[in-house]
């Protein structure tokens, strides 16, 4: 009885010791990552949290409290700002998700040189961002560039036309631009999801004797469905949060028709070295994208139950 009580203690030593180096292993794994989410999200995040609550600029800090976030929530021009944003947000987004949606749809059909056109697809998105604002700058131009060139020549109007000089034709100029840079990663996405989507479905449905039309709503929709959702989510982010565009194009302008918050923080927090102004932007960008992100999936979950996506 002695040995085997002294045999039993030991393998529990043993399982505790395995269990125990199992534990530091995982420890050692997760770390880096941990240090990294740390270092680079938690750290930044909490000092512009702190220095929202600052008078900060170039000559030092000083304690304001609330006083950032009161003069924000009475300015009438952010609260036009905020409302610019969403807009610019919601028109992009939805005109991305659905060119995507008709891209991929005909990229996924059996033509004749599919291959290419599934390759041609990828520049908007593959070159960098401000080479493609230039050649939508030269695009914009009233003199010399193409549009205005065209125009004239059909009679549309009589004379150069400059699209980034007036608030309304700069602002959807930017949403055009936008959406040509946003719209073949949707598409790729779309694609891909597509070509998951089983054969056997589409041949079931078609002897049945369903149209395209009722494969595409009953068949193609509900099998993409988590992919439609998950890209208009990311796609929101990325365009809530979208700098380079607009500064290269407007730079907020004329008179403010295409600032957006993230555009408006920038000029405040490194145009106008108001860091805790800046800081204050920011923490409510956070905040409404929090808020919005929780809506959506409140969305998300209905819309899966609806179509029985788990």
């Amino acid at each position: 009885m002695a040995e085997l009580s002294a045999q039993a203690s030991q393998t529990a030593t043993e399982v505790r010791s395995r269990t125990l180096s199992e534990g530091l292993f995982g420890w050692f794994l997760v770390g880096p990552a941990m240090l990294f989410i740390a270092v680079i999200v938690a750290w930044p995040l909490a000092e512009t949290i702190r220095l929202s609550f600052m008078e900060a600029g170039l000559g030092g800090e000083k304690f304001v409290g609330l006083e950032n976030y009161q003069d924000l929530a009475d300015s009438r021009k952010f609260h036009q700002t905020i409302v610019r944003t969403f807009y610019w947000m919601f028109l992009s987004v939805s005109l991305k998700l659905l060119l995507g949606l008709i891209g991929a749809v005909l990229l996924n059909a059996a033509i004749p040189g599919r291959a290419l056109f599934r390759v041609l697809v990828m520049p908007p998105w593959v070159i960098p961002i401000a080479i493609g604002c230039i050649g939508w700058l030269w695009l914009y131009n009233g003199y010399f560039g193409v549009l205005s060139g065209v125009l004239m020549k059909l009679g549309i109007i009589d004379g150069p036309f400059e699209f980034l000089a007036y608030k309304t034709s700069a602002f959807y100029s930017a949403i055009v631009t936008d959406v040509w840079v946003g719209t073949p990663m949707v598409t790729l996405f779309f694609l891909a999801a597509m070509q998951g989507v089983s054969r056997d479905l589409y041949e079931a449905a078609w002897v049945d004797g369903a149209g395209r039309w009722y494969r595409f709503r009953r068949i193609t929709i509900p099998q993409i469905m988590p992919v439609i959702v998950s890209m208009a989510l990311l796609s929101a982010i990325w365009t809530f949060n979208s700098f380079e565009i607009i500064w290269i194009l407007t730079e907020g302008g004329p008179r403010s028709a295409t600032t957006t918050l993230i555009v408006d923080t920038y000029k405040v927090a490194i145009g106008n070295y108001k860091f805790g102004e800046g800081a204050a932007r920011a923490v409510i960008i956070v905040f409404l994208l929090a808020v919005f992100s929780l809506i959506y999936l409140f969305f998300l979950n209905k819309i899966n139950k609806r179509y029985g996506v788990k």
